[in-house]
């Protein structure tokens, strides 16, 4: 016995001195039941402080089974409680019965989530079950948040979204996820054998530290412009494989804008959007099948990939921007009097290499050659550069390295090795094809191009501010390498301005009042399926920065796989890039060039005396009618304000009791030439103003794609007719 008792006393003092530690935690771990304080995540403003990403308050619902069964057990009721408990929470959550009944069957357990993400209004209504019914210590609500997008799918592809537990897992909201997360803070609350708390020693309280607020440099008015040319270039084209843009500040790096469109609802990520369910439908698969439940999950992926970063694809004839930008540099071509006759092909090592123009465009100086867009000439550049100057270039304007943005997936190119590339390789890389870049890659190439020769680091993220509002990140211009001079900077962006306001393949970007450089691309997926039975699979582009003569922003828009009209970058890319520069330039500051516009604002006549309105009309070249017999004038058409074309003004003055009536027929204008329609409207004693493209009165090939009134319409003499021309010219 005084063995035993000595065995018992020894294994008493370890356990009270060598293991106290270790059996203490056990103790505590089962008096204890810790609260998780969940870190409110930070914040994701735009470059104004618009809120992109932010948080709202939804609730858990759970029950303490324990607890549930310890009350039946006490009241003798039977399993009243927890069938009651069950029925009530499945028909207000709008829940299986059995799987919340099966919920109150864990008795051992003190806390079972029955539901997450519970809006106000439901969480409001559990409230009054659980009042109505007594059941406050066996059904409980906590308060928690939910990621919210208050502008739903805008730059989905950018900012990304979080799963169900908070982390981030797509785009901005995974690459920078441990600054948003924050970190949790907890409550440890000591009970009893029942679960009934316990004040004690043991409580503790860890306060949760929120997570920190980012400043991007997206800015919502661009990226909603951006989103829109987008949309509309896929709608008309009929884009299989989406379409996708960036936009950059050309001095800084920064990415004003990034989509991928049609984009999907941060809100409610996992739902394919309509783009998607209609490709999912046509496959014809049995909806529920392991194939249709594969399809579904790689569409999903897709949807959320981010193409102006993780896909590449062949640039066309806007890589000509950069193989000018060499040959300038190296003193390989002379622009005063460097001249090269295209018969429509070249030979080169035993293949015919065709120019897009297959009939050809006989002599070209260097600048008609870059505003043609002609082969012949790049592929006479590529032979002077040779490969080895060719791929120094090429690896320094970042072909051949990822641009490192702040987003996770970025993709690389797929080019040749430089010993790999045989002379034939050179001719075609020169005119842009046969190798993959990636947009944001081919965005910075064209930033350096502009900005004086700089190849800078993109980036999306301009501060980072913790939860206590100290700044903890604030991002400084990352300069890489100067690829070219500034002077061949200014040379390159001369001649592509002088195609847009000209008669160039990117003339469809002209925006009046403002110097516009820019480059079209076309490119063959080689191998690729389009679903548009017929139709080949191409990737038309379009590049462009402005104001030319000092760069302030440039923009890539990329169309994937289009399937109606003409397959061109210049049709189906050019005038939605005009579209956007149109939109955005005056509201980055950039002022118009009054000289540059074809237009007029009309004065405002109204109140005046006839005879002087008269006077001042004829003296600013106005055709004026007059209606009514009063001595002043009561209204005018067109209204003061309004833009007309400067060589065609009409105007219509209503004096007395003189009433504005539908008197003249808009006629149909689409279609029509510019010279046509203008004649047209002129005729009909309608005033126009003309937008999509400069020098119309030659009738130059530019035909009306759209009008602002429909034809048959009756207006008033002098009403301001809108029409958007387009040249359906190949790049």
């Amino acid at each position: 016995m005084l063995l035993v008792f000595a065995m018992l006393l020894g294994r008493i003092l370890i356990i009270q001195t060598v293991d106290y530690d270790r059996y203490l935690s056990k103790v505590i771990d089962q008096m204890n039941t810790q609260s998780i304080l969940e870190a409110e995540r930070g914040i994701i403003l735009d470059a104004n402080g618009e809120v992109l990403a932010t948080n709202i308050t939804t609730y858990r619902v759970f029950i303490s089974p324990s607890k549930i069964s310890a009350k039946q057990k006490k009241d003798g009721v039977g399993t009243r409680y927890a069938e009651d408990i069950a029925k009530g929470l499945s028909g207000i959550l709008e829940l299986d019965y059995e799987k919340v009944y099966k919920h109150t069957t864990y008795t051992r357990y003190l806390d079972r989530t029955v539901a997450k993400d519970v809006s106000d209004e439901r969480a409001d209504a559990v409230r009054a079950f659980i009042d109505e019914n007594g059941y406050h210590d066996m059904i409980f609500l906590e308060a928690t948040n939910k990621r919210y997008y208050p502008n739903g799918s805008l730059g989905s592809s950018v900012l990304g979204f979080t799963n169900t537990d908070g982390v981030g897992i797509y785009g901005l909201e995974a690459f920078y996820d441990e600054a948003l997360r924050g970190t949790n803070g907890y409550y440890l609350t000591a009970r009893d054998s029942f679960g009934n708390e316990m004040p004690g020693e043991f409580d503790t309280y860890v306060p949760a530290e929120n997570g920190s607020k980012i400043t991007t440099t997206i800015d919502s008015y661009i990226q909603r412009a951006l989103e829109e040319q987008l949309l509309a270039e896929i709608s008309e084209s009929g884009a299989q494989n989406r379409a996708c843009g960036v936009v950059v500040n050309v001095k800084t790096g920064a990415v004003l804008a990034m989509a991928t469109v049609p984009g999907f609802d941060l809100n409610d990520p996992w739902t394919l959007n309509d783009y998607y369910s209609n490709f999912l439908l046509s496959d014809g698969l049995a909806e529920g099948s392991a194939e249709y439940e594969k399809a579904y999950q790689d569409y999903l992926f897709d949807m959320w990939r981010n193409k102006a970063v993780s896909d590449s694809y062949i640039p066309g004839s806007t890589f000509k921007i950069l193989t000018s930008s060499m040959a300038l540099s190296e003193g390989k071509v002379n622009l005063s009097g460097d001249t090269v006759c295209c018969g429509g092909s070249l030979r080169i090592f035993g293949h015919t290499i065709h120019c897009h123009k297959r009939k050809g465009h006989g002599p070209l100086s260097f600048a008609q050659g870059l505003v043609q867009s002609c082969n012949v000439w790049f592929m006479t550049l590529g032979e002077r550069l040779g490969v080895g100057r060719f791929y120094d270039y090429f690896r320094s304007f970042g072909y051949l390295e990822k641009t490192g943005i702040d987003l996770p997936g970025e993709g690389n190119s797929v080019v040749k090795t430089q010993n790999a590339m045989t002379g034939l390789d050179l001719a075609i890389y020169a005119f842009g094809q046969n190798f993959n870049i990636t947009p944001i890659q081919h965005i910075m190439a064209i930033a350096a191009a502009a900005n004086g020769g700089y190849l800078l680091e993109p980036y999306l993220v301009e501060s980072i501010t913790d939860s206590d509002g100290t700044v903890t990140y604030s991002h400084e211009t990352q300069i890489r390498r100067q690829v070219i001079s500034s002077d061949v900077c200014k040379t390159v962006a001369e001649i592509l301005e002088s195609g847009v306001s000209g008669d160039g393949g990117a003339k469809n970007v002209y925006v009046a009042g403002y110097k516009i450089a820019a480059k079209t691309g076309t490119s063959e997926k080689k191998g690729t399926e389009i679903r548009v039975e017929g139709v080949k699979a191409y990737v038309c582009s379009c590049v462009a920065f402005a104001p030319a003569d000092d760069p302030e922003i440039a923009v890539l828009m990329m169309v994937d796989e289009p399937s109606r009209g003409v397959l061109y970058g210049s049709v189906v890319a050019a005038p939605y890039v005009g579209a956007f520069l149109e939109t955005v330039l005056p509201y980055i500051g950039v002022q118009r060039d009054e000289a540059l516009v074809n237009e007029v604002s009309v004065p405002n006549f109204e109140n005046m005396e006839l005879s002087s309105a008269l006077s001042w009309a004829e003296e600013l070249g106005y055709k004026v009618n007059v209606k009514g017999d009063g001595e002043y004038v009561t209204s005018q058409i067109p209204r003061a304000d309004a833009l007309i074309d400067k060589n065609n003004r009409t105007l219509t003055l209503y004096t007395g009791d003189a009433r504005e009536e539908g008197s003249v027929a808009v006629p149909s204008l689409v279609g029509k030439n510019a010279f046509v329609a203008n004649q047209l409207l002129a005729d009909a004693g309608l005033n126009v103003c003309i937008t999509g493209t400069d020098n119309y009165l030659s009738g130059g090939g530019a035909t009306v794609v759209e009008q602002s009134i429909g034809a048959g319409t009756y207006v008033p003499e002098g009403t301001v007719i809108t029409i958007r021309l387009r040249y359906e010219d190949p790049d």
